[in-house]
């Protein structure tokens, strides 16, 4: 996966055509990249789109005016871990 030159996963600009199966498959993969970066207090390399998306997704939350992976995003982690180990 290429990352662009804040860190994210490439995808599609914000505001042109992408299937919602699409973009939510790609906020899929891209979720452990940003869960790292929250770990390693690099939050500002994570795309302001792709945090939005999160958030409403519910796989990012705002917590005292700093981000946090909700249970349902360290789910969706734990997923793609065991799914690239079997």
């Amino acid at each position: 996966m290429s990352r662009d030159a804040r860190g994210s996963p490439e995808g599609p600009k914000r505001g042109t055509a992408e299937a919602p199966a699409d973009r939510k498959e790609r906020l899929r993969l891209a979720l452990p990249l940003a869960a790292e970066l929250l770990r390693t207090r690099q939050a500002g390399l994570i795309a302001a789109g792709d945090i939005d998306d999160f958030v409403e997704l519910n796989w990012l939350e705002w917590h005292g005016g700093s981000l946090r992976l909700t249970v349902t995003g360290s789910n969706v982690c734990s997923q793609l871990a065991l799914a690239r180990r079997g």
